[in-house]
């Protein structure tokens, strides 16, 4: 807006369909408590959704200097088009579901490393194979990177390992005990349980700058119960295969689930059981936008009957 409290001509960006319905109930209502309430929101909320809509289109709808409330004529004028917009919206997000329910399109779900191969995610792949039959469903395997492959939208949802950065949504599906895994060579190798404390001194293996920071610290726990740093090798590690290969070679360390052991058995790795190291979640994440997509809502649901049943 200009200093006049005008709408500055060309400061404009696209209207959302959010905005454009809190416009139509409020043109109907020309009450801002009624149509907040109307619109399930605060009336705060509601203003600041008409404000930034006539910033968006760089025009005043709303006549706000008399104690009734009353369209502008641009108001007035750009109310049936707002109408149409969010009715074609809704005719589109109707024909999707309608395609998503006759089994229609792909879906891409991401996995880290082997997760979709063990329980619970396989069965619920395969209930999302029941509701969705005739969807094309692609695994699409990732490393240690697999939230940044979210995040940039190269899969629809994924299974993961917790915890995800900002701007992940997720539902835990399983959980369980972490353990360390070591080269046969390391004088621990014969321990059955270990502690951090006696991890100390061993360096952990390097992680790829791909890999989200609040993932890499956790699963090194890094820092230490004591606070003390960890030490990292120089690898940029952005898989469990590659790390495998240097920690057999004793160039390091890593803390993975204990279900590795039964997933990635090699010749010269050992896993031991740590005593004080958190406990490793499972989940399906998805990012906000992608949440009330037909395929990953379908994919949600699936989720919450498997764990339902479990």
């Amino acid at each position: 807006m200009n200093a006049a409290g005008g709408i500055r001509v060309g400061d404009t960006t696209e209207p959302s369909i959010q905005q454009l319905r809190m416009f139509l109930l409020l043109a109907e209502e020309l009450h801002f408590g009624r149509a907040a309430r109307r619109g399930y929101i605060s009336q705060p909320a509601l203003s600041r959704h008409i404000r930034t809509l006539e910033r968006n289109l760089g025009v005043q709808l709303v006549d706000r200097t008399t104690r009734a409330v009353t369209l502008t004529p641009a108001g007035q004028d750009l109310r049936e088009p707002a109408r149409a917009v969010v009715e074609a919206t809704a005719e589109l997000r109707a024909r999707a579901q309608h395609a998503a329910a006759a089994g229609v399109g792909d879906l891409v779900v991401g996995s880290l490393d082997a997760l979709t191969s063990i329980e619970p995610a396989s069965s619920i792949l395969d209930a999302l194979r029941h509701r969705l039959p005739g969807v094309n469903v692609q695994i699409q395997r990732a490393g240690f990177d697999i939230a940044t492959v979210l995040l940039e939208g190269l899969v629809d949802a994924a299974f993961l390992i917790l915890p995800v950065p900002e701007g992940v949504q997720y539902v835990a599906v399983d959980s369980g005990p972490r353990c360390a895994v070591l080269s046969v060579t390391d004088p621990l190798a014969d321990r059955e349980v270990i502690t951090l404390a006696d991890l100390a001194d061993h360096t952990h293996i390097g992680w790829s700058p791909r890999v989200p920071e609040v993932y890499r610290n956790y699963w090194a726990c890094d820092p230490r119960p004591d606070g003390s740093p960890v030490r990292y090798s120089s690898h940029q590690a952005v898989d469990y295969e590659s790390s495998l290969l240097a920690i057999v070679r004793g160039e390091g360390i890593q803390l993975p689930p204990a279900i590795a052991e039964q997933l990635y058995p090699r010749p010269g790795a050992v896993y031991v059981e740590v005593a004080d190291v958190p406990p490793w979640s499972m989940a399906l994440a998805w990012l906000p936008s992608k949440r009330d997509h037909p395929h990953v809502a379908a994919l949600r649901q699936a989720t919450h009957q498997v764990l339902g049943h479990r």
